[in-house]
C-alpha cells in the first residue's frame, strides 16, 4: 500500500512536469513564430529599398549592372509575401494590413519599372515625369514604412505577451521540477529507512530458508543414495535368489534328464534303425534333451558367481575392443556409432574379459532394437562422484514401463529368437564387480544403460 502511494505521487509529478513542459514548448514555438514574422517584415522593407536603390543607381550611373538588386528584389519579395501570408492566417487585422502593404509594394515596383523603361527609351534623360514619379514613389514608400511599423509594433506586442507567458511557464516548470526532486528525495529517505528495517527481517528469513534448503538438499541426496543402494541390494538379492532357484531347478531337472538320456541310449542299442517310425522319435528325444540341458547350463552361468581376475584397465580401451567384437553386427545393420569418451579418466578395477561380455550383451541388445540404416549407437564415459560412469544409448523403439522392472529377469525377452539371458548375464557381471546398472527408456525414442564401476584404487571385496 505504501509503495502504491509512492508510485502514484511520482506518477502525478511526472504527468505535471510533462504537461508544463509541453505548454512551454508550444509557447516557445509561438515566440519563434512571432520572431519570424518580424524578420520577414524587415525583409520585405529591405527588398523594397533594394529595388529603389537599384533604380537610382541606374538613373545616375546609366549602367545596367546597378539593376541587379532590383531584379533580385522582385523574386525575394514574392517569397517573403507568401511566408507572411501563411504566418498571419490566424490574425485578421494583420492579414488586412499585409494586403494593403502588398498593394503599395506592387505600386512602388510598377513605378520603378516604368521609370527604368522610360530612361532606357529616352537616353537616360531625366524629365518632369521621372521627377513626378520620384515624389510619388517617396509617398508610397512612406506609406509602406508606416504599415510595416504598425505591423511590427503589433507583433512586438504579441511577442512581449508570449515572452512573459513563456517566462511564467518556465518558472512554473522549475518549481515543479524542484518539488519533484524534493518529493523524490523524501521518498528515497523513506524507502531507505523502510528497506533497512525490512531488510533485517528479510535477511533472517532468507538465512532460515537457505539453511532449510541445504538441509533438504542433503536429505534428498542421502535419500537418493539410499535408494540407489537399495535398488542395487535388491538386484543382488534377486540375482542370488534366481541363482538358488536355478541351481535347484538344475538339480531337479538333470536327474530325470540323465535317466531319460540313459534310457534313450539303451533303446538306441536295441531298436531296429531300419524302422522309420521309432528312429526319428529317439533322435527327437535326444535332441530336446540336449536342448534342455543347454538351457539349464546357460541359466546357471548367467546367475552363478565366478572367480574374477581383477586388474587395472582403461575403460575407453575396453569399450573400443568391445565395439570391435560387435563390428560385423554394426556394419550389417548400418549403425552409426558415436563415441564421447572422457579424457583423463583413471583406470578401472575389473576383469576385462568378463566386463567385455557384459558390454557386448548390452550393445548387441541395442543394435537389435534399432532400425537398419537409421540406428545411432552412442557410448559415453565420464567421471561422476568418484566413479567411472559408462552410458550406452540407442535410438531404437524403446522399452515399455511395465517391462523395465523385468528387463534383467532370466528368460524375459521381447525378441522372437532371444533367450532372455543376455541382460541377466550383463547384470550379474556388473554386480559382481561391485558396480551398478540402471536403465532409462522412452517409447519411440530409445533406451540408455548406465553402468557405474569402481576405479583401480578402490579394490572392494567380491560380492557374495
Amino acid at each position: 500500500m505504501r509503495y502504491g502511494v509512492v508510485f502514484l505521487l511520482l506518477l502525478l509529478s511526472y504527468l505535471i512536469t510533462l504537461y508544463v513542459n509541453r505548454q512551454l514548448q508550444e509557447e516557445a514555438e509561438l515566440v519563434n513564430h512571432t520572431n519570424q514574422v518580424l524578420t520577414n517584415l524587415e525583409g520585405i522593407l529591405s527588398y523594397t529599398k533594394d529595388a529603389e536603390t537599384g533604380s537610382r543607381g541606374f538613373a545616375i550611373m546609366k549602367d545596367q549592372r546597378f539593376l541587379e538588386p532590383y531584379f533580385e528584389s522582385k523574386t525575394n519579395l514574392d517569397s517573403v509575401y507568401k511566408q507572411l501570408s501563411s504566418q498571419l492566417q490566424s490574425n485578421e487585422l494583420q492579414q488586412e494590413r499585409l494586403k494593403s502593404l502588398w498593394r503599395l509594394i506592387n505600386k512602388r515596383i510598377d513605378l520603378i519599372r516604368y521609370d527604368i523603361d522610360y530612361l532606357q527609351s529616352n537616353n537616360q534623360e531625366l524629365t518632369d515625369t521621372i521627377i513626378q514619379h520620384g515624389y510619388e514613389g517617396k509617398t508610397t514608400m512612406d506609406s509602406i514604412r508606416m504599415i510595416i511599423t504598425r505591423m511590427s509594433l503589433h507583433e512586438q506586442s504579441i511577442l512581449q505577451g508570449r515572452e512573459e507567458k513563456l517566462h511564467t511557464q518556465h518558472d512554473t516548470l522549475n518549481r515543479v521540477v524542484i518539488l519533484s526532486l524534493l518529493l523524490a528525495f523524501l521518498l528515497v529517505v523513506y524507502g531507505f529507512l523502510t528497506y533497512t528495517r525490512e531488510n533485517i527481517a528479510r535477511r533472517k528469513a532468507d538465512q532460515a530458508v537457505y539453511e532449510y534448503q541445504e538441509e533438504l538438499k542433503q536429505r534428498i541426496d542421502e535419500l537418493a543414495k539410499a535408494n540407489s543402494e537399495l535398488v542395487q541390494m535388491r538386484s543382488i538379492e534377486k540375482l542370488a535368489a534366481t541363482g538358488r532357484m536355478a541351481r535347484t531347478i538344475a538339480h531337479e531337472v538333470r536327474n530325470p534328464l540323465t535317466n531319460i538320456n540313459l534310457s534313450t541310449d539303451q533303446l538306441k542299442a536295441k531298436i531296429d534303425w531300419n524302422n522309420e517310425t521309432i528312429a526319428p522319435l529317439l533322435e527327437m528325444i535326444e535332441r530336446n534333451s540336449e536342448r534342455i540341458n543347454s538351457l539349464i547350463t546357460d541359466l546357471l552361468n548367467s546367475t552363478k558367481l565366478t572367480e574374477l581376475n581383477y586388474q587395472s584397465f582403461s575403460m575407453n580401451e575396453i569399450l573400443v575392443e568391445t565395439l570391435e567384437l560387435a563390428r560385423d553386427r554394426i556394419q550389417l545393420r548400418q549403425i552409426r556409432v558415436i563415441r564421447e569418451f572422457g579424457k583423463g579418466l583413471r583406470e578401472v578395477w575389473v576383469d576385462a574379459e568378463k566386463i567385455k561380455v557384459a558390454f557386448l550383451n548390452i550393445i548387441v541388445n541395442a543394435i537389435e532394437a534399432m532400425e537398419t540404416g537409421k540406428g545411432i549407437l552412442m557410448i559415453t564415459t565420464e567421471d561422476k562422484n568418484g566413479k567411472c560412469l559408462v552410458t550406452i544409448s540407442d535410438n531404437g523403439i524403446g522399452i515399455e514401463k511395465d517391462s523395465l522392472s523385468k528387463l534383467f529377469d532370466p528368460y524375459f525377452t521381447s525378441k522372437a529368437k532371444g533367450t532372455g539371458l543376455g541382460l541377466t548375464t550383463a547384470q550379474n557381471i556388473v554386480l559382481h564387480h561391485n558396480g551398478s546398472i540402471l536403465t532409462e527408456s522412452e517409447m519411440g525414442k530409445g533406451t540408455s544403460f548406465i553402468i557405474t564401476l569402481n576405479y583401480a584404487e578402490k579394490k572392494l571385496p567380491l560380492v557374495t
